[in-house]
């Protein structure tokens, strides 16, 4: 077995997908920022608005990250007990899917029927200057109507992982940032005949991209595993129902601690200016970058540590590990390259305002830290949801909620005892440094618990 071989078939298709998924957000931003050399608004409130809409969306969203993450732990174990010759694991890869499904377009249309609520309970808490809730606004009320796609495509890419097949997904994820890309900045500037809607056409970019790749993956799943399809009424309704929804708690439970630290960081960062809410949009945009290379591999890890699971294989379950973190680890060397030498160009690309350059040149250093804290964090993410150990991955971020904000509050506390006042800069630098707090602390958790937490480890 050439595991390497393995690795790489699963984590390359994924990261050239994930390539584009920051390209999305940064065109977003960029097109924002371009806007305001022509439009009303100057562009530190119109990246603000795409900041704080998508923000909206990721309150909302982020909850249902349970949707891929436990789709693909369970069908990736269900896909090892069939090569192992358990026939009627394809029953149960396909009522996996049929579940996941189903509360993914349930929930959706629930989101679309309570929009207002949402807009105004998001408002009573999230401090923005009124251009920008007004931004937000317009913006959030386009984008939600493609609410049941969004999450019925997090279920598609969680079951194709499991499925052990990244290249549907990535085909689906270029579709869709690539639809996402051309319409957002055509409908914004109005090129190729499409008509020029300003702010707005950047949501009406990413509602239409959503259907596009929901249809896609519909078709995807009908014509290559149709035959998987076939199995679901053997399976029954009640087949591992239990693990089912007791994973999907946890995960749920693990992904309103996620949108805790990232919804923190953006509404901390808005109460500090629209300039710091644009820097700080900006420099989140970069560090993900980093996640989206190496979750390739985390996802790698997913699909592998599940399948060799399921065919009950320690030596597999062990290599994956290892070769999963060697990998990793090449891409940690790489990226602190790119932060070291291309902060202050990237800065550049996401904006032509030389105010938010200039200011987010300061915390170009932050960067550095991502590749050297994230590669554990995000590998062991991966090996986890194969191995579908939820209990802990749960724990590891409440317990990194309670790191973020014990340093954010005590550093305010500490700031406001030397200087009387919080200033502007000194507060996103402590912004930052509770973030990569939130992932070391997530990284120390999973690497002392993996060996009682994975199964055959």
């Amino acid at each position: 077995m050439n595991l390497h071989r393995d690795i790489l078939r699963l984590a390359v298709p994924s990261i050239l997908a994930n390539i584009t998924v920051p390209l999305v957000g940064m065109v977003d931003i960029a097109v924002a920022g371009h806007l305001g050399a022509s439009g009303g608004l100057g562009a530190a409130a119109l990246i603000g608005g795409i900041s704080i809409g998508t923000m909206l969306f990721d309150m909302l969203y982020w909850n249902f990250g349970f949707l891929r993450a436990g789709t693909g732990g369970l069908t990736a174990q269900a896909y090892g007990r069939w090569r192992n010759g358990t026939e009627e694991a394809a029953g149960d890869m396909a009522v996996t899917l049929k579940r996941a499904l189903g509360i993914a377009l349930g929930s959706g249309l629930v989101l679309v029927a309570l929009q207002w609520v949402v807009v105004q309970v998001a408002f009573l808490l999230v401090k923005c200057t009124p251009e920008v809730q007004t931004l937000a606004t317009q913006y959030f009320y386009i984008r939600i109507w493609a609410a049941p796609a969004t999450l019925s495509l997090f279920a598609f890419k969680g079951w194709f992982i499991g499925m052990q097949d990244t290249v549907r997904p990535m085909a689906c994820d270029l579709l869709v940032n690539a639809v996402n890309i051309l319409l957002s900045v055509g409908l914004a500037f109005g090129f190729a005949g499409l008509p020029a809607l300003g702010f707005k056409g950047i949501a009406f970019g990413t509602l239409i991209a959503q259907w596009t790749g929901f249809i896609y993956a519909s078709l995807a799943v009908r014509i290559r595993y149709g035959w998987v399809l076939k199995h679901a009424k053997q399976a029954g309704h009640t087949a591992g129902f239990r693990e089912f929804f007791v994973l999907n708690r946890d995960l749920f439970l693990r992904s309103i601690c996620m949108i805790a630290v990232y919804i923190g960081f953006t509404m901390i960062s808005a109460r500090y200016g629209d300039m710091m809410l644009a820097v700080g949009a900006i420099l989140m945009k970069l560090l993900m970058i980093f996640s989206y290379f190496t979750d390739g591999f985390a996802y790698a890890g997913e699909a592998l540590t599940g399948r060799f699971i399921g065919e009950g294989s320690r030596d597999g379950v062990k290599s994956t590990i290892r070769e999963t973190f060697e990998w990793s680890l090449g891409v940690t060397a790489l990226f602190f390259l790119v932060y070291g030498v291309g902060g202050v160009p990237l800065l550049r690309l996401m904006t032509s305002d030389p105010g938010v350059v200039e200011a987010g040149r300061e915390f170009i250093p932050w960067l550095l830290l991502m590749p050297v804290i994230g590669c554990p964090a995000f590998t062991w993410d991966g090996i986890f949801t194969g191995a579908t150990a939820s209990k802990d991955l749960r724990n590891s971020t409440v317990w990194c909620v309670v790191g973020f904000f014990t340093v954010w509050f005590a550093g305010i506390v500490i700031l406001r005892t030397v200087y009387g006042t919080v200033p502007e800069t000194l507060a996103i630098h402590l912004l930052m440094a509770a973030y990569f707090t939130h992932l070391a602390v997530r990284a120390l958790y999973l690497t002392l618990r993996w060996r009682k937490a994975i199964p055959l480890a």
